[in-house]
């Protein structure tokens, strides 16, 4: 149930959609797996068995976006090609051209789509009504633009932007680390990368290790930045953050794992068990992050 990695969207205050309105806006991008000339197809799929595209509770909205590629290596494509005009070769006495080539290469590619094996892969979307955020579970950007631009094509004038926030996350880290003072209610864990600000990109990582403060000050001195820094919230949640504003490697500590009792619920009560804590939690998390970075910037 935990997402994994936070990407973190602002939705405008003036915003509000119900779990309805927002089921009707995106059944039309319900998930159609890909036809046999298709190399990838996006629809929304329930994010629970025997549930609607919205799973909602308690303004909490959870959505989860599918996407189905055809896996069709050009190796694959470019071994089959180069066969037949061999042969195609030996029938016209002359090697095929450029273009013949290329309608080659298209022939063949139609003609292994349908054999292709397909593999997909769903995004989990969390939508906070109560405090207008919108976090995906995605580690690249790519995944994440997918779901903003399926979103952006299903509702009117979505109003969604990045999360700003006054202070650099690379400056906050980096200071956090020299001042050995971790902002309230957080604690350093033992994972850092510090990275050059120059054109070479020179790095360091630290790796299941603390760093001393005197070797951040030698890094800083050489200019260097912190870009990525473990933390961990609360005691509750471990985390590590990236000079990007991105929260990834999210992991709930034993505390809360031990605080839900599972013996009495059955599966749809466990679910809702769970996303019951797991937004609770991270919607405090991040409104303490957004205030160790100096609050949110407009």
């Amino acid at each position: 149930m935990w997402f994994k990695n936070l990407r973190i969207f602002r939705l405008a205050p003036s915003w509000s959609c119900t779990a309805d309105s927002l089921e009707a806006a995106i059944e039309k991008q319900a998930f159609q797996p890909s036809g046999s000339q298709e190399m990838q197809s996006l629809g929304w799929v329930p994010p629970r068995e025997n549930s609607g595209l919205v799973h909602a509770l308690d303004g909490q909205f959870l959505l989860s976006l599918r996407a189905d590629k055809k896996l069709l290596p050009t190796t694959v494509i470019n071994q089959v090609a180069k066969a037949k005009a061999q042969d195609i070769e030996e029938q016209q006495g002359f090697k095929p051209g450029r273009k013949q080539m290329k309608e080659i290469k298209e022939q063949v590619t139609d003609e292994l789509m349908p054999k292709a094996f397909s593999i997909y892969r769903d995004t989990r979307v969390w939508i906070d009504t109560r405090n207008h955020w919108l976090v995906i579970d995605a580690a690249a950007a790519a995944k994440s633009d997918e779901v903003l631009g399926m979103l952006a094509k299903a509702i009117d004038s979505f109003p969604i932007s990045p999360l700003y926030v006054a202070e650099s996350p690379a400056a906050a880290m980096t200071n956090w680390l020299i001042s050995d003072e971790p902002p309230s209610g957080f604690s350093i864990d033992q994972d850092t990368e510090l990275r050059s600000t120059s054109e070479s990109g020179a790095a360091v990582r630290y790796v299941r290790q603390s760093i001393e403060i005197d070797d951040v000050r030698k890094h800083v001195q050489a200019g260097k930045q912190c870009t990525r820094l473990a933390m961990t919230w609360a005691d509750r949640v471990s985390f590590t953050l990236t000079d990007g504003l991105d929260v990834k490697r999210v992991n709930p500590l034993d505390v809360l794992k031990e605080g839900q009792d599972s013996t009495s619920h059955n599966d749809d009560e466990q679910f809702d068990s769970d996303f019951t804590l797991m937004t609770g939690e991270l919607a405090r998390l991040i409104t303490d992050l957004v205030e160790a970075l100096g609050g949110e910037k407009t």
